[in-house]
């Protein structure tokens, strides 16, 4: 398996385990955010269907709570000003 396969294969794993969002899961690899993008969406297709239809729905749960997450973060930044 080469490095690229590997980091795909472990990033899926980790989001699958903990449920981290893309940005998080950047930042534990050290890549950037379009990098696991691209991981998630092209390259796990080709590696893993199964493990990539895991994945497929844990983002499609962040996607969808975003809105929230980004109201909560706005509410915290003004109250700590």
């Amino acid at each position: 398996m080469n490095y690229i396969n590997k980091r795909v294969t472990d990033e899926a794993l980790y989001i699958i385990e903990t449920g981290k969002t893309v940005r998080e899961i950047a930042n534990i690899f050290k890549v950037s955010k379009s990098t696991v993008h691209k991981d998630l969406h092209e390259r796990l297709l080709k590696i893993d269907k199964k493990m990539y239809k895991e994945v497929e729905e844990i983002l499609k749960y962040h996607t969808n709570i975003r809105h929230i997450r980004g109201g909560e973060s706005t509410k915290r930044k003004y109250l700590n000003c």
